[in-house]
């Protein structure tokens, strides 16, 4: 049985984190939020020691350590996007490993900084890369894989996510630190996509707003239209009739990629390969890291060229 700490525990994601914790038969020691509502460790691990300070938090982690010889094996991090740099640290430094959810950092340059922690402490950053391991995303990989050479597939991604006013107001509204929308929701797909079709050859975009973003990605196996929304304005009429708030829909060559089932466990899965010593450390996570710092920082050029149907 591991050790692990949680930070972040208030989020939306936490629950899938604890979930795979309780699931591969280990132990959630302690967790710290900012936020109390935390009700949902009960679900998990009604005993787990619970902090709203990080200095208290950190405290109790050396306690146990030199006072009960009681030592973190993981930190899962699951705080705002621009506290993961701090948190994968401050993990590595307690003298644990660190699984950390998308995106690992908001910067290219970070990457090569916490290889060199890791380089120091001798210890191990995961990042939670989950479509990677859904079976149907596994099976258009090996697809493209078979595929001649220099085949291009056309893609269309579409990923509409509504969200309240709430939003704007809070950490992911923020730029700097959610890095954009872009970072926030589309992080997960820009990785699938490099991870499916190969090397980044041309990144543009089209629209880059506080509610959406579009743009065009060329890869050595595909051209991808791309459109993301948290605006319900966006969504198609037929998901509106149905009273359903969040549309996802992926074209290769005009099909329809089936992926809507399947998400239940993934991070569950995703921590058994961790646990196994075949996690996605943080080489993986970096091309994905690249493009969604290339879209913030790029220049948006219109209605011109490759881009996506729902800008008109």
């Amino acid at each position: 049985m591991k050790n692990f700490a949680l930070i972040g525990a208030a989020g939306y994601i936490a629950p899938r984190h604890m979930k795979a914790i309780k699931d591969t038969g280990n132990n959630l020691l302690t967790a710290f939020d900012k936020g109390d509502s935390v009700g949902v460790i009960d679900s998990y691990f009604p005993n787990a020691d619970f902090f709203v300070e990080f200095e208290r938090f950190d405290r109790h982690i050396e306690k146990l350590k030199y006072e009960k010889d009681t030592y973190l094996d993981y930190v899962s991090i699951c705080s705002p996007n621009y506290l993961h740099d701090a948190h994968i640290r401050f993990a590595l430094r307690s003298g644990a490993d660190a699984i950390c959810e998308k995106p690992l950092v908001l910067n290219p340059w970070n990457v090569d900084k916490l290889q060199h922690v890791e380089e120091k402490t001798g210890k191990k950053i995961y990042n939670i890369l989950q479509l990677r391991v859904h079976p149907s995303i596994i099976a258009l990989r090996e697809k493209v894989k078979n595929a001649k050479k220099d085949t291009k597939f056309e893609v269309d991604l579409t990923y509409l996510t509504s969200r309240g006013h709430w939003y704007h107001t809070s950490w992911k509204g923020d730029k700097t630190k959610s890095g954009g929308i872009a970072t926030n929701i589309g992080v997960h797909f820009y990785d699938m996509l490099s991870w499916i079709f190969g090397d980044v050859q041309q990144n543009i975009v089209h629209v880059h707003e506080n509610d959406r973003a579009a743009g065009y990605l060329e890869f050595e196996n595909a051209r991808v239209k791309w459109f993301l929304s948290i605006s319900s304005k966006y969504l198609p009429k037929e998901i509106k009739e149905k009273g359903q708030t969040t549309f996802r829909s992926i074209t290769i060559n005009g099909e329809e990629l089936e992926f809507s089932g399947g998400f239940k466990d993934l991070h569950t899965m995703v921590y058994k390969d961790i646990l196994a010593g075949k996690g996605y450390g943080v080489d993986a996570a970096r091309t994905a890291i690249e493009i969604v710092h290339d879209i913030r920082n790029a220049k948006p050029i219109g209605l011109k060229g490759e881009y996506h149907g729902f800008l008109k």
